[in-house]
C-alpha cells in the first residue's frame, strides 16, 4: 500500500507555520523520510463566502506548492488531490503539471477533479453547469498538448489550430491521471480516459452539498470496484486501475489518528483493490505536524508499506 501525506496548505490561519519560507518543504523531506509515497495538496484558487464560513477552507496553488515540495525531496511523489482542471484553460494546465513532471524528475501523480463550488466557478468565469463535458474535453486536450507534436483541437472557449508546447512531460507517455469522483460517470471517466481512480468517503447527508454520490463504507466502495471491473471489460481496458481511498480512524480536518482503526482499515481496503490511501494528520504548528509524521511512519507506514 501507497500513503499519501496531505500537506497542510489549508492552514492559512497559520502562515507563520505553514506559508513561511521553508516551510512547505521542510514537511514534505519529513513525509519522504517517514515513508510516505507522496505529499499532497487540495486546489481552490477563490472559494465563496459562504463555504467558507460554513467550515469550508483556503488553500494553495497546488502546483506552486508542490514545486517547493520537490525542491526538498528526491523521490516522494507530488499528488494534486484533486486538481480541478474545469476552473483553467486546459494548455494553460498542460503547461504548469508539464513543468513540474519535467523539473521534478517525472514525480507528478495528476488527482483531477470536475469541482463542485458553484460560486468559485462563477468567480473564476468557469462553467459550472458543463463541468463534467468540460473535463471530459480537457482530458483530451492534456493528452494532445504533452505529445509534443503540433495541435489542432477545437474546444469550448478556445481553439489550437497549429500549437506546439515543450517540454513534454518527463514521464511517457503522461503523468498518472487519476479522476476524483464518487459517481458512475466519474468512474466510466477514470476506466476510459485515466489511469486511476480516487472516489472518498461521503455520507448521504454530505452527497448532495459535495455533488458527488453517497460512499460510505467499505462494502460500498467494493460495489463501486465492481462496476469499475465491469465497465473495463465492456470497453476492453486491460491495465489495471489505480485506486486511492481515505482510510478510516483519521478524523476530518486533520483530527486524532486512531493508529489501530487506520491500519485494520488499510487492510480491508487492500484486500478489495485500493493501492494508495491519502492521509491527513494532527498538528496546529509545524512541529505538530512534524512529530504527527513521524509517529505516523513508525505505527502506520511501518505495518502497511514494509518501510
Amino acid at each position: 500500500m501507497h500513503v499519501s501525506y496531505g500537506l497542510p496548505t489549508h492552514r492559512v490561519d497559520r502562515g507563520d507555520e505553514f506559508t513561511a519560507p521553508g516551510a512547505v518543504g521542510e514537511l514534505a523531506a519529513a513525509a519522504e523520510a517517514a515513508g510516505f509515497a507522496a505529499v499532497y495538496t487540495t486546489d481552490h484558487p477563490f472559494p465563496g463566502d459562504a463555504w467558507l464560513r460554513g467550515g469550508g477552507h483556503h488553500a494553495l496553488d497546488p502546483l506552486v506548492t508542490l514545486a517547493f515540495a520537490a525542491a526538498t525531496t528526491t523521490s516522494v511523489r507530488l499528488h494534486t488531490n484533486l486538481f480541478v482542471l474545469a476552473y483553467r484553460n486546459p494548455f494553460l494546465a498542460a503547461k504548469g503539471i508539464a513543468t513540474l513532471d519535467v523539473l521534478s524528475g517525472g514525480r507528478t501523480l495528476v488527482g483531477l477533479g470536475a469541482g463542485y463550488l458553484e460560486p468559485e466557478f462563477e468567480a473564476l468565469g468557469a462553467d459550472f453547469a458543463g463541468r463534467n463535458d468540460v473535463l471530459d474535453e480537457a482530458l483530451d486536450a492534456l493528452q494532445a498538448a504533452w505529445t509534443g507534436e503540433s495541435v489542432t483541437f477545437a474546444g469550448t472557449g478556445f481553439l489550437a489550430s497549429g500549437n506546439t508546447m515543450l517540454p513534454r512531460p518527463r514521464q511517457r507517455p503522461r503523468p498518472p491521471l487519476w479522476i476524483g469522483g464518487n459517481s458512475r460517470r466519474a468512474i466510466r471517466r477514470a476506466v476510459e480516459s485515466a489511469d486511476g481512480w480516487s472516489p472518498f468517503p461521503t455520507p448521504a447527508g454530505a452527497a448532495a452539498r459535495t455533488r458527488t454520490a453517497p460512499l460510505g463504507s467499505t462494502a460500498e466502495l467494493a460495489a463501486a470496484l465492481e462496476y469499475a471491473r465491469a465497465h473495463a471489460d465492456a470497453v476492453g481496458r486491460t491495465e489495471p486501475l489505480t485506486v486511492c481511498f481515505i482510510p478510516e480512524g483519521l478524523a476530518m480536518g486533520g483530527g486524532a489518528v486512531d493508529e489501530e482503526r487506520v491500519v485494520a482499515s488499510i487492510r480491508e481496503l487492500e484486500a478489495i483493490g485500493v493501492t494508495w490511501v491519502s492521509v491527513a494528520l494532527p498538528g496546529d504548528t509545524r512541529d505538530g505536524q512534524l512529530a504527527a509524521i513521524e509517529r505516523f511512519g513508525l505505527t502506520v507506514l511501518t505495518e502497511v508499506t514494509g518501510s
